[in-house]
């Protein structure tokens, strides 16, 4: 299951990555061609969805990293089985969170699929929604991994994270 959420957390980075920087560069075109007096109308669309394919894939990566969604100041206060507890409630509540995510986005890339960008009407919004999906059933994935290794240190009497 390590390598799995390994390739899956390395494979978001680089999509992630990969969608901001065609935001910063379609931004920089767009503040390039307007100063120009250029019009280049694709420029504001490119930019907002690659910027929601940057932010979902990024808040998958930090649920992966435990950077989201965490209670910290109960986490440095408690140990051994409410540490436990804690962790696995903490995941819990992340997984029927996504559950919930991952149905309504599924409705959401139903329903807007075969709609056209306004600027470049061969995309298609499906394109774009469907990144919440994705970031829904990886964010399950890294909790049920999450909770995997909170039974195997709680089984080995380890102290947790």
């Amino acid at each position: 299951m390590n390598k799995l959420v390994k390739y899956i957390e390395r494979t978001q980075i680089v999509f992630g990555v990969t969608f901001l920087v065609i935001f910063f560069l379609t931004v920089l075109l767009q503040i390039v061609t307007r100063h120009l007096s250029i019009s280049v109308i694709w420029t504001e669309e490119v930019a907002n969805y690659s910027f929601v394919w940057a932010v979902f894939m990024g808040a998958a990566v930090m649920v992966n990293r435990r950077d989201h969604f965490n209670f910290d100041i109960l986490q440095k206060k408690l140990g051994g089985k409410k540490k436990f507890f804690l962790n696995m409630l903490n995941d819990i509540i992340l997984v029927l969170f996504n559950i919930t995510i991952l149905y309504f986005g599924i409705k959401v890339v139903q329903k807007f699929w075969d709609y056209n960008w306004t600027a470049l009407p061969d995309m298609k919004m499906g394109y774009v929604w469907i990144s919440i999906p994705i970031m829904a059933i990886t964010m399950i994935i890294y909790s049920l991994s999450h909770m995997l290794k909170h039974f195997e240190r709680f089984r080995k009497g380890e102290a947790q994270e």
